[in-house]
């Protein structure tokens, strides 16, 4: 697989994914101050340090911790001021399992400020790895090369598999309108048979989201499924997402692969990643540690799968973490061709809301923490509802059904006005429940 060039900086490893292409986007100049905090109360942040040849191999210090019962609190001086939206805010919260304590709120552009958005899909089949994303199967993060989309047949055993044309041209989505055709539970039929991307450009306007994690994490007995919810954020404000659904994908014959830095692009919530290959901030750690990346919805520390030494942990729990006298409480995301990042949230998490979640508290005990208005439905996340049934259960077309929905993120309030029923009874019919709550 493609690898990326890992630089070191004083807190920060920064890295860099290959030079912007025809589908790929420049990404702005990093503002590596930190984030406005407000109000004035919270600790003043230390800040992330610029890169100099002199602070090259130096790493954060880390607190001294205790072992099990030590919860380390979010830093949010970590986040990369140009990766939000205005400043990071304290409130208080409730979280999802009822605890009320208190949470900071921030909003992001889901745009990558570290590197560039794409390509993801090669021209011909004559194109190298280089002119493609990355395709995950079976725990392999596989280069989606023009080879590799030649022989899609032979890899799935399946002869119905024919992405490109007799002069070797690949069909790939090539406007917002084939995007949002292709990149939807049921294809479109005449996009079956096609790789999938879309271009930030084919976003209409400026997608804003916001999150609202709790400023200490709240350790729970039992974990959460995070079926549809974000997993977390990285610290330039890009959220990481539950597990794309490849079986749907794959079942209309389509492939939908992600950038070599792991991400791509909803139409509704713009550039999120799948996969952690390295090419986003990362802050190194003293005693040779995996370095950190970001922080899940429930506040704990999300770090990378391997150590300076390539050696994966051995003791992670069902969640994906574990705990050591250093760092207390945290997780390992996944290999990169695993399609996710964490299997459940160990804490209690917070809210996502779409836009800046003006007027809305967080009350993830209720909302399932997404907010009111936030990303819902089945957010690229788990497995796709059966809508046949939904549909036979709420007595009418699937036809009927899939156009109130439209493309996902589905707005389930929105559809169930369109429907004319109770947003509790469409969330029951397509099974989409939220986090927590079952």
């Amino acid at each position: 697989m493609k690898r990326c060039l890992t630089v070191t900086v004083l807190t920060v490893l920064l890295t860099a994914c290959g030079g912007p292409t025809s589908e790929s986007i420049q990404a702005p100049p990093v503002t590596t101050e930190p984030a406005n905090i407000q109000p004035t109360d919270i600790p003043e942040p230390t800040g992330v340090a610029e890169a100099t040849e002199e602070s090259a191999d130096k790493t954060e210090e880390m607190p001294e911790a205790t072992g099990e019962d030590t919860v380390i609190s979010v830093d949010p001086s970590l986040f990369i001021l140009n990766g939000l939206v205005g400043d990071i805010a304290e409130e208080p919260c409730t979280l999802s399992g009822g605890t009320e304590t208190t949470c900071y709120r921030f909003s992001v552009s889901s745009i990558p400020v570290e590197h560039g958005a794409g390509p993801w899909c090669p021209g011909n089949i004559t194109d190298s790895a280089e002119a493609g994303g990355i395709w995950p199967e079976n725990g392999v993060a596989n280069d989606v090369s023009g080879a590799f989309v030649e022989n899609l047949d032979s890899f799935y055993n399946d002869d119905t598999w024919q992405l490109y044309n007799d002069d070797g041209a690949i069909n790939v989505t090539d406007s917002a309108e084939a995007c949002a055709a292709a990149a939807q539970p049921n294809v479109v039929e005449e996009y079956q048979n096609y790789c999938v991307q879309c271009l930030l450009s084919y976003v209409e306007e400026e997608v804003l989201l916001t999150y609202v994690i709790p400023v200490t994490p709240v350790a729970q007995e039992t974990p959460s499924p995070i079926t549809n919810s974000v997993v977390g954020v990285a610290f330039n404000g890009v959220n990481f997402d539950p597990p794309a659904p490849t079986e749907a994908i794959l079942g209309a014959y389509t492939i939908a692969p992600f950038d070599d830095c792991g991400g791509h692009i909803n139409l509704n919530t713009g550039y999120h990643y799948h996969a952690h290959t390295g090419c986003i901030t990362e802050i190194a750690q003293p005693d040779g540690h995996a370095p950190m990346i970001g922080y899940a919805m429930d506040g704990f520390p999300l770090y990378a799968l391997l150590d300076e030494n390539g050696e994966e942990p051995v003791d992670l729990d069902e969640s994906r973490g574990h705990y050591d006298e250093i760092r207390g409480y945290h997780y390992h995301v996944a290999s990169d061709g695993s399609n996710s990042f964490i299997n459940s949230f160990h804490g209690e998490y917070g809210c996502t809301f779409a836009g800046d979640g003006e007027g809305q508290t967080c009350d993830a005990s209720s909302q399932g923490g997404r907010g009111n208005s936030g990303p819902s439905g089945n957010r690229e996340g788990g497995q796709a509802p059966d809508f046949a049934a939904a549909a036979e259960a709420l007595g009418i077309s699937e036809q009927e059904l899939m156009d109130a929905l439209g493309a996902p993120p589905f707005d389930i309030e929105a559809a169930a006005e369109t429907l004319g029923i109770p947003v509790e009874e469409l969330q029951g019919a397509i099974d989409i429940t939220p986090p927590g709550d079952e």
